[in-house]
């Protein structure tokens, strides 16, 4: 179980990291403790499970990153693992999930593809689907984002 310094250290490290030369020393200061405790107690989290992974968040069209679509795949259900794994090894690639399919709606593996244009998008469906063997998926372009935010916990 975490315990209270635990949610401390959560419901630092879930937002925005200081911009600053020793982030996490600033971060430490915050919740009166050393940075070498932080670090220590990160690193135990995600030892332990609590923590699956530590990132950033890319505002892409901040990073120049113009489009974005979301490939709907239609995967063999004995080869999700392997063709999901493989999608997502694509650099081009930020999320991939599996879904059971719905009766109007077949798809049942998806990927989220960044590129510069719609058409570098199509590129990208077009070079994952040759690289995996799977030829049936469509592409949901994103129109507008409405929200996009990271989980907090505590």
């Amino acid at each position: 179980m975490i315990d209270d310094l635990d949610k401390k250290i959560i419901g630092l490290i879930q937002g925005d990291i200081p911009v600053d030369p020793r982030p996490f020393a600033v971060m430490a200061q915050r919740i009166g403790i050393t940075e070498d405790q932080l670090i220590t107690r990160i690193k135990t989290l995600v030892e332990e499970g609590v923590i699956r992974r530590f990132g950033a968040t890319l505002y892409h069209k901040q990073a120049g990153i113009r489009s974005n679509a979301m490939a709907a795949w239609l995967v063999p259900e004995e080869r999700i693992e392997e063709t999901g794994s493989a999608l997502a090894r694509f650099k081009e690639v930020s999320h991939c999930y599996q879904r059971a399919p719905q009766k109007d709606w077949k798809y049942n593996l998806y990927t989220m593809i960044h590129g510069q244009s719609d058409e570098d998008c199509r590129a990208i469906a077009k070079r994952m689907s040759r690289a995996v063997g799977i030829t049936e998926y469509t592409l949901l372009f994103s129109k507008r984002e409405f929200k996009k935010t990271s989980m907090e916990y505590f």
